[in-house]
Order: C-alpha cells, then sequence, then structure tokens
C-alpha cells in the first residue's frame, strides 16, 4: 500500500507560513504523542531555525505513558520545550502558558531592556491535518476560536487570536509534506487518521497495526478480543469471528472487523500505546 497525499492548499499553506513567520516570537508545533517524529513536519525545522519552540505532544492520554516520558526528554535534548496534553480532555493546559514564558523569556527580557512593557508574545500553531490543532486553540482560547473538524484539513484560513494579555496565536492550516521518502512514516500517519480513510485499504491497514501490537504490546490484542492466533492476518480472521462480522449468507466480514480494530485503537480502547520510538 502506497501512502501520499497532499492537497494543492497546502503548498500555499507552506508559501504563507514563509511570510507568517517573520511575524511570531515562538512556533508551538502540536505533535501526535503515539507518533512523535512521523507526526511532524520536516519543514518546520528549517522554517523557524531562529524561533523559540514548544512542542505540545497531544492525545498524550492514548500515548504509551512511559514511552512518552522518553519523547519528551528526546525533544528537550533537542532544544525545545514539551508539554503532554489532552486537549479534548483539556489535560496539561495549565502547563503551557508557564512554557511559552520560559521559551520567550530572552524576547521578553530584550523587549524590556528597549522600554517595551506588556507587548504579547505572538505564537504560530502549526501541525498536520488531524493532530488536534483547532480543539487545541478552542481549549486554550475557552471559546470557538478555530473552525474543528474530525477530518484531515478543516483548517484552511489564517486568523489571531487574542488568548490573555500576554499571548497572540496566529493559526495557520496544517501540512503534510508531499511524499513520505519512508512508508512507514506514512502507515503511522495512516493508523492514527491522519490520511484520509478512502485513500487507504482498511484490511492491510489492520493488519499492519495488529503486526506492531502483537510485537510491541503481547498480550494486549489477546486480552480486549479473546484470540489466541500468532500472526496478525489470523488475527483478524479470529477477531470477524468473535466479534460476529458477518456479511450476508453468515460470511466473515474482514472489512468490517479491520474498521473496528482501526477505530479501536484510534479511541484508545484496546489500550494506551506508542508504536514510534527516538
Amino acid at each position: 500500500m502506497q501512502f501520499q497525499w497532499y492537497p494543492g492548499h497546502m503548498t500555499k499553506a507552506k508559501r504563507q507560513m514563509q511570510e507568517d513567520i517573520k511575524l511570531i516570537d515562538i512556533i508551538i508545533e502540536l505533535v501526535d504523542a503515539r507518533i512523535p517524529i512521523s507526526s511532524r513536519n520536516p519543514d518546520i525545522d528549517e522554517l523557524g531555525k531562529n524561533k523559540a519552540r514548544l512542542i505540545l505532544m497531544n492525545k498524550a492520554d492514548l500515548a504509551d505513558a512511559k514511552k512518552t516520558e522518553i519523547w519528551s526528554a528526546y525533544f528537550k535534548q533537542k532544544g525545545c520545550f514539551t508539554v503532554c496534553i489532552d486537549a479534548r480532555g483539556k489535560s496539561g493546559m495549565k502547563l503551557i502558558q508557564n512554557a511559552i514564558m520560559e521559551a520567550c523569556k530572552e524576547k521578553i527580557e530584550r523587549d524590556r531592556r528597549r522600554g517595551i512593557k506588556n507587548r504579547p508574545v505572538r505564537a504560530m500553531v502549526v501541525g498536520i491535518p488531524n493532530v488536534g490543532k483547532s480543539t487545541f486553540i478552542n481549549t486554550y482560547a475557552g471559546k470557538a476560536s478555530a473552525k474543528t473538524g474530525n477530518k484531515p484539513g478543516v483548517t484552511k484560513g489564517k486568523q489571531w487570536i487574542r488568548l490573555n494579555k500576554s499571548v497572540e496565536l496566529l493559526d495557520t492550516p496544517g501540512i503534510l509534506w508531499p511524499k513520505f521518502e519512508d512508508q512507514m512514516v506514512g502507515l503511522r500517519l495512516a493508523l492514527v487518521g491522519s490520511i484520509k480513510d478512502e485513500l487507504l485499504n482498511t484490511d492491510e491497514l489492520a493488519v499492519s497495526l495488529l503486526e506492531i501490537l502483537l510485537r510491541d504490546y503481547p498480550g494486549a490484542v489477546e486480552e480486549r478480543y479473546g484470540t489466541k492466533e500468532k500472526k496478525a492476518a489470523d488475527v483478524l480472521i479470529e477477531i470477524a469471528r468473535n466479534r460476529n462480522c458477518l456479511k450476508k449468507g453468515n460470511e466473515l466480514d474482514y472489512s468490517k472487523a479491520a474498521a473496528l480494530v482501526i477505530d479501536e485503537f484510534r479511541s484508545g480502547k484496546i489500550g494506551r500505546f506508542t508504536i514510534e520510538m527516538p
């Protein structure tokens, strides 16, 4: 299965970002805590190399907590401030203001020396589609300031959002790179829902997911679905049988079972998993 998805408005978004970056002090980048590197856009490092950086590991409630700690240490080592959040459930949100102020300490000090007081820190929020950017902005701003949706690519325009006296946010459309050099990156993005499901083969995707879970989290699939098989394809057949996924004529419906597994993985019903390590 080949993974590729790059709508035309994303090229425009990148050009717009190159312009907007001159206006801001800090880049707040949202990543998916289950796939922290695969859910980053490599262009952002290049675009924001002279700016303060804050990485928000969103959906941390769905990720493996121990592995999230390892990832936080990894990003800190790279010179980025890091906060783990669940934008939908609002956990970790109170830590963000301090992290922004800490990351922009030098800039605030520089302003003070020049006699500029109380100028808000200007932040740009970036992230690939469906990483939870709009949900984060709405939760952080405390009102529906950004249009949200659970489909990749709902946010299109540009808007400034005044959060409080000390921070203003510039929202930007999420952008995804044109090609996945590494197909594993494409697979991980597909698994967490950052690529439109209509473009994917659900059966193959579910088998790939089961292979990862059977290898990295032994026992988790068996506990959820009562399966005994060792091979991912056989496990999917067992799940179809155990969960009564049937077509007309009582035939097993593997696509229905595949969709069930992917959905339950994305919603955290099977467990909390991180499917990428530094």
